[in-house]
């Protein structure tokens, strides 16, 4: 199963978690790990959850609009945190 890696990238807003430019999570299958002192917010967590097992299948496939996925933003309209989602394929 391949593997995602969620950074955080812009903020264009004010965002009252500690979340900064640069941190991230990983996700590998039903699992998330965060980094030792880092945080995710959990209302950016569940709007992106959905995403995730689709984002998990093996890419490639011609015309599969999942390829073409790679950014979200986070829903709070004050916040405005820009994540970048990235595959990591497994070896």
């Amino acid at each position: 199963m391949v593997s995602l890696k969620i950074t955080a990238e812009r903020i264009d807003g004010y965002c009252n978690q500690p979340i900064l430019v640069g941190d991230s999570f990983i996700v590998e299958g039903g699992r998330i790990r965060i980094p030792e002192g880092k945080y995710i917010c959990m209302w950016a967590l569940q709007s992106m959850m959905p995403i995730f097992p689709l984002l998990q299948r093996p890419g490639g496939e011609e015309g599969d609009w999942t390829n073409k996925v790679n950014q979200f933003c986070c829903p709070d309209p004050r916040g405005k945190v820009h994540y970048r989602i990235e595959r990591i394929e497994p070896e």
